[in-house]
């Protein structure tokens, strides 16, 4: 009979998505997980596989819970551009959050860029999902006339998954709030219709 687990797959998973974070692939070794996930190495291998295979859940669990929150935020609001600054403010405050974890997504393309196919698919998957709904947004403001009628939606989309990742970037080199506010409100500039 097989012995039951003695630690909670979760929480080890999510120690796992903060030591990634922090290291990245080649940066974490086998012993740093054990040690954060506080299991042993054949729980490990019984539960999560190599540590490739642990590295590309967690990758994937992180992704969807962060692309999940970005949107969530977004479609908080009726308002098309408060929803997107909402949806980049809630960004950056977490990116900014004294102690608070890197970004596991950003981390990967840095480190594996299109090099690596399994990795590449996670954060590609992503990043389609995000870009398609940015761009339904900004369909919907453009018709609404709350987004500049000369943007392109496509072009808008692909922009503001740039300034998700650049506003990361920022809060991981230190820059303080106030100034990932400033990308922000620059960002969104770029979306005010001319006559707001």
């Amino acid at each position: 009979m097989a012995r039951p687990r003695e630690f909670d797959r979760d929480t080890a998973l999510q120690r796992a998505i903060e030591t990634f974070a922090q290291h990245g692939f080649e940066g974490t070794s086998t012993p740093m997980l054990l040690d954060a996930m506080k299991i042993g190495r054949q729980s490990l291998y019984d539960t999560f596989g190599d540590k490739r295979a642990l590295y590309l859940e967690a990758l994937r669990t992180y992704s969807e819970e962060s692309v999940g929150a970005t949107l969530a935020a977004m479609l908080a609001h009726g308002d098309v551009r408060e929803g997107i600054e909402h949806a980049l403010r809630t960004f950056a405050e977490s990116a900014s959050t004294p102690g608070g974890m890197a970004c596991l997504g950003i981390h990967a393309v840095a480190e594996f860029g299109t090099s690596a196919g399994d990795v590449n698919a996670v954060t590609r998957a992503v990043s389609e999902r995000t870009i398609l709904a940015f761009e339904s947004r900004l369909r919907d403001g453009i018709a609404r006339g709350e987004i500049a009628s000369g943007l392109d939606p496509q072009a808008g989309a692909h922009f503001l998954l740039a300034t998700l990742s650049g506003l990361k970037i920022a809060a991981r080199g230190g820059a303080p709030r106030d100034v990932l506010r400033q990308i922000i409100a620059v960002a969104m500039c770029a979306l005010t219709p001319s006559h707001s």
